[in-house]
Parts: C-alpha cells; sequence; structure tokens
C-alpha cells in the first residue's frame, strides 16, 4: 500500500480532470491528500469554442472527480479557465469551503498553439501567455498567503523543456514557459523563510490526448502527411530511452516535492524528458 504521508492535507490541481493533472491528483489522493481539481469544460456556459485542450465536459469531470474520492479522500471539482480571475479564486474557495484550507497547488493545465512570429496572431499570443504564465500567477497569489501563515506549503509548476529549448514555431508557448521558471525562483525565495518551496517540472512529450491533439493540428496546419502514430513513433526514436514520458512519472516528481524529507528542494527546475533536451 502506498504510504500516505500527505493525510491532513489539501491540494488544488488545476487541469486535474485528464492527462498529467489527473495523474498528479491520483497520485496526491494515493498519498492520503484531498484534492480539488479544476479544469477547461467545453459544455460549460461560460466556455467559448477552441480546439487547443481536450474538449472536456461536466461528465468527464464528475468521473475524475469520482476516481480520486475512490483512493479513500475527500475530492471536488469544477470548471476552471486560468485566464479568469474570478474562476481562479472559485477553485480556491471551492478548496477551501470542502477542505479547510489549501496546503499543496500544482500548477499542471496549460495550452500549446502552433505559430511562428510573423504573422503571429495577438489574440493567439495573449491567450497562450494568459494561460501558461498569468494563470499560474493568480494561483499562486490566492494560494501563498495561508500556506505562509501556517509555515507550510508546496507549489509545482508544471513548465516544459519549451522552456529552455526554443522553436521557431512555438514562440508563445516557450515563452510562457520560460517565463514560468522566472515565476517559480521568485516564488521560492519568497516562500523560503516560511516552510513554503516552490518547484517547476519540465516534461518531454508526454503521453496524453492534448498531444495527441497536438499532433493533430500539426497535419492540418503545417500539412505534415505523416500519421498521428508516426509522429509518435518519431519521436520516440528521438528520445535517449526510445520511448515517451508516461503522466504518472510527472506526478510521482510533483508528490516528491510534497515530502518533508525533500524541503530542501526548493526554486528547482527538473526535466522529465527521458535525456532528451525537447
Amino acid at each position: 500500500m502506498t504510504e500516505r504521508f500527505l493525510e491532513g492535507r489539501a491540494a488544488v490541481v488545476t487541469g486535474g480532470a485528464s492527462g498529467q493533472g489527473h495523474a498528479v491528483a491520483l497520485a496526491l489522493a494515493k498519498a492520503g491528500c484531498d484534492v480539488a481539481i479544476g479544469s477547461y469544460l467545453f459544455d460549460d456556459p461560460s466556455a467559448e469554442e477552441r480546439a487547443d485542450t481536450s474538449r472536456l465536459t461536466q461528465a468527464d469531470l464528475e468521473r475524475a472527480v469520482a476516481a480520486i474520492e475512490d483512493l479513500g479522500v475527500r475530492a471536488a471539482g469544477c470548471h476552471h479557465d486560468l485566464r479568469s480571475d474570478e474562476l481562479c479564486q472559485g477553485l480556491v474557495d471551492l478548496a477551501v469551503e470542502r477542505f479547510g484550507k489549501v496546503d499543496i497547488l500544482m500548477n499542471v493545465a496549460g495550452i500549446s498553439m502552433l505559430q511562428p512570429i510573423v504573422g503571429h496572431d495577438d489574440a493567439i499570443w495573449h491567450r497562450v501567455i494568459d494561460t501558461n504564465l498569468t494563470g499560474p500567477y493568480r494561483m499562486i497569489k490566492r494560494c501563498l498567503p495561508g500556506m505562509i501563515e501556517r509555515g507550510w506549503g508546496r507549489i509545482v509548476n508544471v513548465a516544459s523543456t519549451a522552456a529552455n529549448i526554443g522553436d521557431a514555431e512555438y514562440p508563445a508557448y516557450c515563452s510562457s514557459k520560460s517565463g514560468v521558471l522566472g515565476l517559480t525562483r521568485c516564488v521560492a525565495l519568497e516562500g523560503a523563510p516560511h516552510g513554503v518551496t516552490c518547484n517547476a517540472i519540465n516534461p518531454g512529450y508526454v503521453r496524453t490526448g492534448m498531444m495527441i491533439s497536438e499532433f493533430e493540428r500539426r497535419t492540418r496546419e503545417r500539412g505534415d502527411n505523416r500519421s498521428v502514430e508516426q509522429q509518435i513513433a518519431d519521436v520516440e526514436a528521438s528520445y535517449p530511452q526510445g520511448r515517451l514520458i508516461e503522466p504518472e512519472e510527472i506526478a510521482a516528481l510533483a508528490v516528491f516535492f510534497c515530502r518533508d524529507d525533500a524541503r530542501g528542494l526548493t526554486m528547482e527546475s527538473i526535466n522529465v524528458a527521458g535525456g532528451s533536451l525537447w
């Protein structure tokens, strides 16, 4: 049985209904942590027509919450958009209402858009930056004060190998993830005297629905004649370990950061990419 070293703790996970976020939420629950998740739901009245995330529904969210509860902890979930101050506050309020506090914040949600600088649509640029960089800022500023007051907290920001490596077709994404590393360092220093750590994880290609959607978009928008399966095979062949990263590997590191014996780890940025730089 997994050691339940997080019993009595409460966490918020953005993007917690699917992919890496759901893997993180389940790993926290296995460790005994109560978990509130937020994900963008396309059947919510506030949703807008977009093609840059997996198309989750209220039913998907409810299944994700039930899977967390099945691990013997309390769980809650709601529609969430990182670009909205109101919805960011709502997710934090949900956790505090159900659990009384937020000890752990996992900023996992994010989007990626394929577009070079020449001809870059300003609305797309702002959407990516607002979601991937300003979104974690919105969540941290709402959770950090309580962590400081209680003298314990863990913040993990999921950035990307793209934070350190550029790509001409993903300037908004690379810029946003580089910014996340800067935000991580500043928050780590602010929280350090108060028992709060802040670290970043830089995943490479992770086997998720979002990755599949990204490859499908490449086929549509870049005229890539390769099938999704061939694109995946090509990435696997390029990785030193010859495989994609699994969501559970990101989750394992995220939860490790929450251990008391990992309290000396803060302001760190760790790649999980099987030895690949991207």
